[in-house]
């Protein structure tokens, strides 16, 4: 492990090693250090869907870059990382939900995003599948260029990046300390060694919260369980990831064959619980085949649990912090890390790299708590 590095990344999830394979690339001395193993978190947890609508105009922002970035990574970081351009079909419920959609989609188009509103008998065209009737839907939006991609074929595409541009990356070892002195970030003690540093990204997921008490910042941050499942291999039936703001249900079929999916369970509370639980499964069966009344006879063959790094506003924690000079967050994802990962690193770097900054970066900084209103993500599934 090197003694010194000109950044340390705390984190080996998606955002922190496409974050190294950036800064790698600019040069940048840089080293990653993991607790467990490369998506470990909730990148190897997550559904994989890649989305870009939005209520909010940042979230939205990133998500449009990054699927940019997206249709071409595999061939930037030489590896397939099986990303596919199936679309999202978002249901719609009722009146009211329809009038945050149309808002929703005003906003959308204005960044160029070709989204539609689709009417009820519309709904199948896309996914066949669906039952309009049983999913209780008034009409969808729909966009065809979201998509998925593999979790973990993308992260180690990555992190294979950046160590082929010098990046050295840890995995197996805690950050015990993060040592600072007159207000700026000095080194970053681990169990294995310590590395002296000038810039620390806290990209640690749930534990970023952890982190950031090291040097007595207060991150605003809750753990929530969210529990996934995968069912056996089936024949193709349908290509886009269906989800529900209100029922709080998607699923998606993989290139594989089987759907994968989840929901949230009205017991659930905040914490570290990683128990998967029986009420999920039931729940999950009832509305997926309420939803879907083809899948009621399909066998499920796994069922795990993962957690969101959830922020009050539903949107991430980004960026330099006032207090502490060279201490940067990437975290607060609430779940949605995954699908942003590309444009919040190239975002980043430019700010590390060459002390550019940007509207996103300035929106979605920690400073924005301290103001009494916020604008909250409306767009959340669960």
């Amino acid at each position: 492990m090197k003694s010194k590095a000109d950044v340390v990344i705390i984190g080996g999830g998606v955002n922190g090693c496409s974050l190294a394979y950036r800064l790698a690339k600019k040069g940048l001395d840089v080293v990653v250090v993991e607790k467990k193993y490369l998506s470990s978190g909730a990148t190897g947890a997550c559904g994989a869907g890649i989305r870009q609508q939005w209520s909010t105009r940042e979230n939205a922002s990133l998500a449009i870059q990054s699927v940019k970035i997206f249709e071409q990574l595999s061939k930037e970081l030489g590896q397939d990382i099986e990303f596919r351009q199936g679309g999202y079909l978002i249901a719609v419920h009722d009146e009211k939900e329809m009038k945050q959609v149309e808002k929703n989609v005003a906003m959308q188009r204005s960044l160029g995003l070709k989204v539609a509103i689709l009417k009820p008998e519309e709904i199948t065209d896309v996914v066949p599948i669906l039952d309009v009737k049983g999913m209780r839907a008034i009409g969808a939006t729909f966009c065809p260029t979201d998509g998925h991609a593999n979790p973990f074929k993308t992260t180690f595409a990555y992190a294979d990046a950046a160590r082929r541009l010098g990046a050295e990356i840890n995995t197996h070892t805690t950050v015990t300390d993060v040592k600072t002195t007159q207000k700026a970030i000095r080194a970053v003690v681990t169990d294995q060694k310590t590395i002296q540093t000038s810039v620390v990204v806290n990209a640690a997921g749930i534990y970023s919260k952890s982190i950031a008490e090291m040097v007595k910042i207060k991150l605003p941050l809750c753990p929530f369980r969210k529990e996934i499942m995968a069912t056996e291999r089936l024949q193709p039936l349908f290509e886009a990831m269906v989800i529900s703001f209100r029922d709080g249900i998607y699923f998606s079929q993989q290139k594989e064959g089987q759907i994968v999916g989840g929901i949230p369970i009205s017991e659930e509370k905040v914490g570290y619980k990683t128990m998967p639980t029986f009420a999920f499964l039931q729940y999950m069966a009832q509305t997926l085949t309420r939803y879907a009344p083809i899948l009621k006879h399909i066998n499920l063959l796994r069922h795990w649990t993962g957690f969101y790094d959830v922020t009050p506003d539903a949107r991430p924690i980004l960026g330099e912090v006032k207090e502490v000079k060279g201490f940067l967050q990437c975290n607060g994802f609430s779940g949605h890390g995954f699908m942003i990962s590309p444009m919040v690193s190239k975002l980043l770097t430019d700010l590390i790299a060459d002390g550019k900054t940007s509207e996103e970066l300035e929106n979605l900084s920690l400073e924005r708590f301290k103001s009494k209103k916020i604008e909250k993500e409306l767009s959340v599934v669960g």
